[in-house]
């Protein structure tokens, strides 16, 4: 993988350009593209162009070599949100994420598979780890090129569970932030309360690096001890159980951190929040049958059928309904903040397991999406794996706006599994 701070750190030194990170970069695509599938649209020569500026070494990217998922806007490149009716699609303008990280000095080198509208009907890309395994989605470019040294940040986004799933199935870090800490103007929505843009890296420390420099917030944990934090473990959760070898992961890395010092503590979530989390798909469905109202009226023959059963699920639920699945998870957001009086932040599975065998679903958001409609921080942490050698991950949940806390607990964890 291509690591952002140590790239970083190089072309600040003199001891790299960011034409010869483009390069390294190039070198991987040319050896794994045509299995991992990561590009919607390749931008090569746009990047090595990009990288020739004097200056770009300068900012605080250091013209680091970005992957954007493809469902955020690009007058540069076509954006088409993984859909045929966009085929070819050029917006006027770049999303103001985009903006945001070229501002600051990062390269975009392409645009990466994601499902139709970021939902679930899976694209080309596969598992870096193994090509017979989906890579998760949506964010599958996103998190599958990060994995492949294709380049070393990436965007994602998520609605259910599509920034923490597809960074567990491949290996690498997510960060999901709180809710609307990143913009999400000129990204394609499907769900005006859940829709949540992040982040993806090889590590801890990388994805917070590039989301501190992406939105000029103080989120960098790097070059920090972090504080011993008290961590619940979340215990029967009101969805179905991880497999074996995710709950042997977490047990893994409950142990990892208590030897290096965490407070450890069980925790179960009150019923108001498993009401919440049978509520996600009314919440998501309902903006979705509005979001791509134009979609399904004028190109309804071109939809995908996940997508199409999504918004057709969502004409059949009532503005009534819809209402009062908002006031339930309103209460919920309020009684969140109880869980932690007592604890800084949550250990849980990101996902049921490894990467499920064959490319014809992306994989479920069982383990994300309560966390997706709460609107809390999120923070994958790879370095776990399956019995048969696939990427585990376990995911650490925070408080809402307590985004650097949550990056830290997870650099905490990051650093405990490595010692084990």
């Amino acid at each position: 993988m291509l690591k952002a701070l140590d790239l970083a750190r190089r072309v600040e030194a003199g001891e790299l350009t960011p034409s010869k990170i483009i390069e390294l970069a190039a070198e991987n695509i040319a050896k794994r593209e045509s299995e991992v599938g990561a590009f919607a649209t390749l931008a090569l020569e746009y990047a090595r162009k990009a990288a020739q500026d004097v200056m770009l070494a300068k900012k605080p990217l250091r013209g680091l070599p970005f992957g954007l998922k493809d469902i955020y806007d690009t007058a540069d490149m076509p954006t088409e949100y993984g859909s045929t009716i966009y085929k070819g699609h050029r917006p006027a303008a770049d999303a103001a994420l985009v903006s945001m990280i070229t501002r600051q000095g990062g390269v975009t080198i392409g645009k990466t598979v994601t499902t139709e509208f970021a939902h679930l009907d899976p694209g080309k890309t596969r598992n870096p780890h193994n090509p017979a395994h989906t890579p998760g989605g949506s964010s599958s470019g996103s998190a599958a090129g990060v994995a492949a040294g294709f380049f070393a940040a990436s965007t994602g986004s998520q609605t259910g569970g599509s920034v923490i799933r597809p960074a567990s199935f491949c290996g690498v870090a997510g960060f999901k932030p709180s809710y609307r800490l990143l913009p999400t103007i000129g990204m394609k929505c499907v769900s005006w309360h859940l829709d949540t843009a992040g982040f993806f890296a090889a590590g801890v420390a990388d994805v917070a690096f590039v989301t501190a420099l992406a939105s000029q917030r103080d989120l960098r944990v790097d070059g920090r001890t972090p504080s011993k934090p008290r961590i619940a473990i979340l215990r029967d959760p009101p969805w179905p159980a991880a497999s074996d070898d995710m709950n042997k992961a977490v047990e893994t890395a409950a142990r990892a951190v208590e030897m290096a010092g965490a407070k450890l503590s069980d925790i179960r979530l009150p019923k108001i929040l498993g009401d919440a989390y049978e509520l996600h798909r009314v919440v998501q469905s309902y903006e979705a049958a509005q979001s791509l109202a134009s979609e399904y009226d004028r190109h309804k023959a071109q939809l995908r059928p996940t997508t199409l059963e999504m918004i057709e699920m969502g004409l059949a639920i009532t503005a009534d309904e819809y209402d009062s699945a908002r006031k339930v998870c309103h209460r919920a957001r309020s009684g969140i903040f109880d869980i932690f009086a007592d604890t800084d932040v949550i250990l849980s599975p990101s996902a049921p397991g490894a990467a499920p065998l064959g490319l014809a679903s992306t994989g479920t958001s069982t383990f994300n999406r309560l966390w997706t409609l709460m609107g809390t921080p999120c923070v994958n942490i790879p370095g776990l794996k399956d019995s048969i050698g696939l990427p585990l991950g376990v995911q650490i949940i925070g408080p809402f706006g307590h985004d650097k806390e949550t990056l830290e607990a997870s650099l905490f964890v990051e650093s405990a599994l490595s010692r084990r």
